[in-house]
């Protein structure tokens, strides 16, 4: 077995897109329309590679209500090589960043904390050199 994809339900698939893309550097790697489902399907990720994990963008047309997150999400961890300069520039685009950048509580790895468009956690992890 091998580790696909994350699937999320966004509100706003163009908002969505361009933070995955634009903001923390993904790449569409392939999108598909269901008409007879009125859904969208939009796979990001950072490699073409179809075996590397992905995250899968399900945007439902009808969809007008928020979605709720729940008390059973955790959060997607993301690795980044400058985590104080890209919280930075993530701050400065009005991303949310509820957890600054810092050692984890009881030490150990350089993390913090975002938010997307639909109010979900993304912990970014700085990578070890």
């Amino acid at each position: 077995m091998r580790f696909l994809h994350t699937m999320i339900r966004v509100k706003d698939q163009d908002k969505a897109i361009d933070f995955y893309t634009r903001q923390l550097g993904m790449k569409v790697l392939r999108q598909k329309e269901y008409p007879s489902g009125k859904f969208t399907l939009t796979f990001v990720g950072y490699d073409d590679d179809p075996h590397a994990p992905q995250v899968e963008l399900t945007y439902n047309w009808e969809q007008e209500a928020d979605y709720q997150v729940g008390d059973a999400w955790g959060h997607i961890a993301l690795g980044v090589k400058d985590i104080y300069g890209l919280c930075a520039t993530l701050e400065r685009n009005g991303v949310p960043v509820p957890r600054k950048p810092g050692p984890m509580q009881h030490g150990g790895r350089v993390i913090a904390f975002i938010r997307d468009p639909d109010n979900r956690a993304i912990e970014l992890i700085q990578l070890e050199e």
